[in-house]
């Protein structure tokens, strides 16, 4: 008997393997059309892709917030490259929240050649949401590794589609989410900018930017100098008494990623549909202090995160100087990811993860890989002419005017071919 279980159960291995193998690559993504926006094509640089693992030793635990533990996190990470003659294109291999595996085809080569060494490339660091995955802006990793930076994508630990099982238990990880996000952001950058680390000769050492959805989002803004302070009412929701709950408050009320201050080479922050304006973890005096360009993503209609007194609450209280807030009118919380797998479509849950009614996915991306581009030159690069592609006028709406011609386009996009999208500036 013991030995037919044995047959069974490697037999299952076996097909298990065999179908996870026998995935075939998907292209998300169709020909980029002529009438995107003029930044949300493709750079000068062949892109490649290599997968790294970067632990950061004696962590707190963000389960019980008192063991010291070794952190090990994934990274992917995008460049410019030179390309030899047997290059071979890159795929993603990941997960839904339901467990449904898929594969993804990228146009980043994978484990490529770095380009020559000219230490002139910004570091973007990249950070997913909860739940998520590494690979959820490949499409935005590779476009910005065409135009010249160096981006590092993360898998959170504890906050991932594969370690989470979201039907059985949403909030497992979610503790960890809280404590680590901005710790993980620091680590990455401060590991991939050291002396000794493979990319030290493709790195200006003094520029970099953090890009965070959701709870990635949530992260930045304390990255970049932000703090928290939880209210005990959230905490005692994860099952701690009085006394516990204020303990980890302790723990978890830090600011600028556990530092004293903010680490003076991040030069700007993306947040896209941030968490935390809603639950009011952030506060208001130290947001209103950050000096670091802001260029903040939102759906007018997000029930995540919030606009109202979310994502736009957080947007008014950044200090910044030099702040925007892109809006999608009539757009939820799925403003980010690359457009949804076939994987996804089984089910509500999965696609849910990347669905939205009133907007392509594809649509999404064209449009944000165009603005992001836009802030980071801008900000990030100092190129004028980069600045000059953010928009002065509100509404992207082309009207009709008396004389019948249509009003401009926003600099950048195609006449006729933007609507549905609001750009706010910060005042003085």
């Amino acid at each position: 008997m013991l030995r037919f279980l044995t047959i069974i159960l490697v037999l299952f291995l076996t097909m298990a393997s065999s179908h996870a193998d026998s995935l075939q690559a998907e292209n998300l993504f169709t020909q980029q059309p002529t009438v995107a926006p003029s930044l949300a094509m493709p750079g000068k640089h062949a892109v490649g892709v290599k997968t790294i693992t970067l632990t950061n030793p004696n962590q707190l635990s963000g389960f019980d917030l008192t063991t010291q533990i070794d952190r090990a996190l994934t990274v992917e990470v995008w460049y410019p490259a030179k390309l030899s003659s047997d290059a071979q294109n890159a795929t993603y291999k990941d997960e839904t929240r339901s467990g449904q595996a898929f594969l993804l085809s990228g146009r980043a080569y994978r484990d490529a050649k770095q380009a020559s060494a000219t230490k002139d490339s910004p570091l973007i660091i990249l950070s997913h949401g909860y739940t998520g995955y590494r690979s959820m802006f490949f499409d935005l990793g590779e476009h910005l590794a065409s135009h010249g930076y160096v981006v590092a994508s993360i898998d959170h630990t504890d906050s991932t589609n594969k370690e989470i099982d979201f039907p059985a238990g949403a909030g497992a990880g979610f503790l960890s989410t809280l404590l680590n996000r901005a710790r993980d952001q620091q680590f990455v950058m401060d590991t991939l900018m050291s002396d000794d680390s493979e990319w030290a000769d493709m790195l200006d050492q003094q520029r970099a930017a953090v890009l965070g959805y959701s709870m990635g989002g949530y992260g930045a803004l304390n990255t970049v100098g932000g703090c928290y302070d939880f209210p005990l009412p959230m905490l005692a929701g994860f099952q701690m008494n009085e006394q516990q709950a204020s303990a980890a408050r302790q723990v978890l009320n830090t600011c600028a990623a556990n530092r004293t201050e903010a680490d003076p080479r991040w030069k700007a922050v993306v947040t896209i549909a941030p968490w935390g304006g809603e639950a009011g973890v952030h506060t208001e005096d130290s947001l209103a202090n950050l000096t670091v360009p802001a260029l903040f993503i939102a759906g007018e209609l997000d029930d995540v995160s919030g606009y109202e007194n979310g994502v736009a609450k957080l947007f008014e209280q950044t200090g910044s100087k030099d702040k925007y807030m892109l809006v999608y009118e009539n757009a939820r919380h799925n403003i980010a990811a690359h457009p949804a797998p076939q994987a996804a479509y089984g089910n509500d849950l999965d696609i849910g993860h990347y669905f939205e009614p009133a907007w392509s996915s594809e649509t999404i991306n064209r449009i944000n890989n165009h603005m992001v581009l836009a802030f980071l030159n801008c900000h990030v690069n100092g190129q004028a002419d980069a600045c000059s592609l953010l928009p002065e006028r509100e509404s992207s709406d082309q009207l009709k005017q008396a004389d019948g011609k249509m009003s401009p386009a926003w600099p950048g996009f195609q006449e006729r071919w933007a609507t549905g999208l609001q750009f706010k500036r910060g005042t003085d």
